[in-house]
């Protein structure tokens, strides 16, 4: 559990630092500066430091911004960019020592993923909600209650006060930034929450599965015997995945697909005649509803969005990592062509296996007759299939992109003997 704690730490400081270079990043900096004043944590590759909440928000922010921070399967939400942005701000502060902060973030995923799953994330979806931003905003009050040590009536009104602050829209679909600021505004939120219910401030009891509770307001069809089934048989951390492509999860196994079709044979891009994409129901109106704007991306947002672009850039690239995820391919003739030969489909057989698993399948119709098909059952980055080590600390170099990243890799994995400064001096800019 702490070896793996270690590597989505590792995880969540590079897609922060890496995710703090875009525009959306730097907006919110600027805000939270005007807003929050100076304070004690470190907004991660910057030269600020603000208060744990203000920090904490853009910290979130950009950790969401690459759509590379890790995911969940059964409850379909990012728990680190939350959890991890709300309880560092808070260690910071208050000068905790690294292995509470380890217990906090554990507990915090804890919280986040149960409630996620009992949320019902298709459910969710349909009410229009992202669970990052309502189950997070649980997840890092738990955190950062711990580092506040609540006692058992503090994390009840701290649940109360969550309930209340917990947000998250879908409406991103015009190519707007606000699903960057869903995990930030949970770590946000979080962090209020348990600063508030230190103090006495009270929320109510009934936060969760009350009659007006988290799991009536925020979906149709809840699963509450989610948030207890199975304590004690497993940490839910152990259940995260780490991705590797910086697009929506619902994309990257049919961004698995085009690859291992292009390693089976060379495919001649003007020889494919359509592509066949079987997406998950849960998430297609993320990735491909309605399919004539996803065939046709305006801004890398909506490229990160998009199934047809993910599946055009990767069969005509072999890679889909940050570099292939930019406004050059969005407006290449070449993969437009491509998305225009994209459709959409979905499979009961599929579908039967999720939210626990996320399979995905795709087919190339060749010009000659000639069709090849494959399927996925785990996408990489599943704990099924997990990113090897070797992978995250190349993906976290990448992202760092400055001296002396292999140093801080070693700083990760000697926690917690590490302080919590040691650890984030180096991700400030100088």
């Amino acid at each position: 559990m702490v070896e793996r704690t270690k590597e989505l730490l590792l995880d969540y400081l590079g897609v922060a630092y890496g995710g703090m270079r875009e525009a959306s990043s730097q907006a919110a900096l600027a805000a939270a500066r005007d807003l929050g004043g100076q304070g004690g944590a470190t907004v991660i590759g910057s030269r600020e430091r603000l208060p744990a909440a203000w920090a904490a928000m853009v910290n979130g922010a950009a950790a969401s911004a690459l759509e590379m921070d890790d995911v969940t399967s059964k409850s379909s939400l990012h728990p680190g960019a939350a959890v991890f942005s709300a309880a560092l701000a808070v260690a910071e502060e208050l000068q905790a020592e690294a292995g509470e902060v380890l217990l906090a973030v554990v507990a915090g995923y804890e919280v986040t993923m149960r409630l996620g799953n009992a949320l019902n994330p298709a459910s969710a979806y349909a009410r229009g909600f992202h669970p990052t931003g309502v189950a997070g905003a649980f997840g890092a009050a738990a955190a950062a209650g711990h580092l506040l040590r609540l006692d058992r009536a503090g994390f009840v009104r701290a649940f109360g006060i969550a309930e209340t602050l917990a947000a998250g829209s879908l409406d991103w679909t015009d190519g707007a930034q606000t699903q960057r600021l869903n995990a930030g505004w949970a770590a946000h939120s979080g962090i209020t929450a348990a600063r508030l219910a230190a103090h006495g401030f009270t929320g109510p009891r009934s936060a969760i599965d009350g009659p007006l509770g988290l799991l009536h307001a925020y979906t149709g069809e809840p699963f509450p015997t989610e948030v207890t089934e199975g304590l004690g048989d497993g940490w839910q951390v152990l259940r995260v995945s780490i991705k590797p492509y910086p697009c929506c999860r619902y994309s990257h196994g049919l961004i698995d697909c085009m690859l291992e079709l292009r390693r089976l044979d060379q495919v001649d891009i003007e020889a494919v005649e359509s592509i066949e994409l079987v997406v998950l129901t849960g998430g297609a109106r993320l990735v491909a509803e309605p399919i004539e704007a996803k065939r046709h991306p305006a801004t890398v947002v909506d490229a990160q969005f998009s199934a047809p672009f993910a599946a055009a850039v990767a069969l005509l690239h072999g890679a889909a990592g940050p570099g292939q995820f930019c406004q050059a391919n969005v407006d290449d003739p070449r993969v437009r062509s491509l998305m225009s030969r994209v459709t959409c489909r979905a499979d009961p057989e599929l579908d039967a296996v999720y939210p626990a698993h996320w399979p995905a399948a795709a087919t190339l119709h060749l010009r000659n007759g000639i069709t090849r098909s494959v399927t996925v059952p785990y996408p990489l980055g599943e704990p099924e299939n997990p990113l090897p080590r070797a992978a995250l600390c190349a993906k976290f170099l990448g992202l760092m992109d400055r001296p002396h990243g292999d140093e801080l890799i070693e700083v990760v994995w000697r926690l917690p003997e590490t302080p919590i400064a040691a650890l984030l001096a180096p991700l400030r800019l100088p």
